[in-house]
């Protein structure tokens, strides 16, 4: 999908430090003290416009949420709806999800979600998917023991590719779902692409991978 450029994002995005996180590095270890409580803390890999972890947000008051991404142009369209529903228990970080080492210590997140990354389905960019072993080990080093990903995708290859990433580097699979709209899952909220592809009767492919104590 063409990214449509939006020259004025960055200083837009520059307006609202309330919301889009400046310079994150500064609360590593810390999150706590940005949100003001000792709420669980989760976040969302690619959060694009921003439907899903806002709607996370509103629906589970009890959970601080960040979302990360990179696009400027993109996360300028999460940030309205933030400001829109004045939500005071999810910020965003404008910044590059491979980095996460630099925002986050050790048991600063207890969940992860990754919704609808690019699958990459070529096999020499096997090392850009989201649920490499280089990224598992990547998020294993943020979150806390028995820590969780949660991960949705309309991709059937790259579903079929993650169980078998998630499997061979030992985390726990649960709550697989190979058709969640008609699974009965309770709770779930929509990203844009996924109320897209849905529409046009695509499966939505879900689970839940933990990691071991």
């Amino acid at each position: 999908m063409r990214l449509r450029n939006k020259p004025w994002a960055e200083d837009k995005i520059k307006q609202y430090p309330q919301y889009v996180v400046p310079e994150p590095e500064k609360w590593r270890g810390k999150w706590r003290e940005l949100f003001g409580n000792s709420r669980p803390l989760h976040i969302e890999i690619g959060t694009g416009k921003g439907r899903f972890i806002a709607g996370m947000a509103e629906q589970h008051p009890d959970i601080n949420f960040l979302g990360i991404e990179r696009q400027p142009s993109v996360i300028v369209s999460a940030l309205d709806k933030l400001i829109e529903k004045e939500l005071g228990n999810v910020k965003l970080l404008n910044v590059d999800g491979s980095r996460l080492r630099d925002f986050f210590a050790k048991g600063d997140v207890e969940r992860i979600y990754l919704n609808f990354s690019d699958p990459w389905p070529k096999k020499r960019h096997e090392k850009r998917r989201l649920t490499y072993r280089m990224f598992l080990k990547l998020y294993e080093d943020i979150l806390v023991e028995g820590g969780e990903i949660h991960f949705k995708t309309d991709n059937q290859g790259l579903f079929e590719y993650s169980l078998q990433s998630f499997s061979e580097y030992g985390l726990l699979l649960k709550n697989i779902s190979l058709d969640l709209h008609n699974s009965g899952f309770e709770g779930n909220i929509m990203t844009e692409y996924e109320e897209k592809f849905s529409a046009k009767g695509q499966r939505i492919y879900r689970c839940e991978a933990k990691y071991r104590n």
